[in-house]
C-alpha cells in the first residue's frame, strides 16, 4: 500500500527525461499504466488522458500534475507516477512547471474512489520534504520505496 492509499506497482512509476514535453511525459506514463492488466485496451486509455488534457490543464500548481479519466476501458482505479527532476511545461495554473505527475486511471462510475484517492493524493504532496525527495529519484524503485508505506 502506498502513501496515496492505493498500491502502486513500480511498473507504474516513469522517471520522465529531462527536455520531454508535456505529451511526451504523458505517453511515457500512459504506456507505463497502460501494461497493467486493469487497462483493456492501451490505444482508447491513450486518447483519453491526451483529450482530457485538451480541455484544460490537470496541472493545479505547485508542481503537480493529476491527469485524470474514467472509462470503460479500466477494470478498477489505478495510479501511475511520473517525475521530472527538470520540470516539464505543463500549462498549470500557477504558471510552475510540474514535477511530479500522478496518472488516476478509474474505470466509469468511480467518482467517489476518484475524489478520495485525489484528496489523499495532494495531502501527501503537501509535504514538500517528501515532494522534494520524490523528485530527487533517479529511478523507480527508488520513488516506490518513499511511496510505499
Amino acid at each position: 500500500m502506498s502513501l496515496f492509499g492505493i498500491a502502486i506497482p513500480v511498473e507504474q512509476i516513469v522517471i520522465v527525461p529531462s527536455g520531454a514535453d508535456k505529451e511526451e511525459a504523458l505517453s511515457l506514463l500512459v504506456a507505463a499504466v497502460a501494461k497493467n492488466p486493469t487497462v483493456a485496451d492501451s490505444d482508447v486509455f491513450h486518447s483519453a488522458v491526451l483529450e482530457r488534457e485538451t480541455i484544460l490543464s490537470t496541472g493545479i500548481g505547485n508542481g503537480v500534475g493529476v491527469p485524470h479519466v474514467r472509462i470503460p476501458e479500466v477494470g478498477v482505479p489505478t495510479l501511475g507516477v511520473g517525475v521530472s527532476r527538470a520540470g516539464i511545461d505543463y500549462n498549470s495554473f500557477d504558471g510552475k512547471p510540474v514535477h511530479i505527475m500522478i496518472l488516476f486511471a478509474m474505470p466509469l462510475g468511480a467518482e467517489r474512489v476518484y475524489l478520495d484517492l485525489l484528496a489523499k493524493v495532494l495531502l501527501v504532496l503537501r509535504n514538500r520534504t517528501l515532494f522534494d525527495a520524490i523528485v530527487a529519484c533517479h529511478t523507480p524503485k527508488q520513488v516506490h520505496a518513499l511511496l510505499d508505506e
